[in-house]
């Protein structure tokens, strides 16, 4: 892991979803300057970063123990930004599935994305699809209530 100086946190991590627990709990222990919730940060932002570490690795590197994926986060008093980047080629987000229609129910993809966009503020992709950007706010609807715009 790397991380920079100032107010800001980079950490770049390798291929390996064994270090994905590490990361998240390290990146949420230097949270603790920000306005947000303990609560909403233990579950909220957990779950939503380790599912865009876990869709990085996966997906976006194939599980390439030779690629890594870097986390960029952003400590405001009011918010906590993070932005995960993969090596891999990209995505389109919109052409993944709901996951809760009825004709996707069985499926095994999509509940990743869909638990990011429920459970974070906001939520946005770079133009390639090899990064996603995380947002959550100290003031919006009360845990598991958040909306994304994707």
């Amino acid at each position: 892991m790397s991380e920079s100086t100032g107010g800001d946190l980079v950490l770049e991590i390798p291929t390996d979803i064994h270090s994905i627990s590490g990361a998240v709990d390290y990146v949420l222990s230097r949270c603790s300057s920000s306005e947000v919730s303990a609560r909403k940060l233990n579950l909220n932002f957990r779950v939503g970063l380790t599912e865009a570490l876990a869709n990085a690795m996966m997906y976006g590197n194939d599980h390439d123990p030779s690629k890594s994926v870097v986390i960029e986060v952003v400590m405001g008093r009011d918010h906590v930004q993070a932005t995960v980047r993969d090596q891999g080629s990209g995505f389109d987000p919109g052409s993944v599935p709901d996951p809760t229609l009825p004709e996707n129910l069985t499926r095994s993809y999509g509940r990743g994305l869909f638990l990011m966009r429920e459970l974070l503020d906001e939520l946005w992709f770079n133009d390639c699809g090899n990064e996603v950007t995380l947002i959550l706010r100290a003031e919006s609807c009360s845990t598991f209530e958040g909306g994304a715009s994707a």
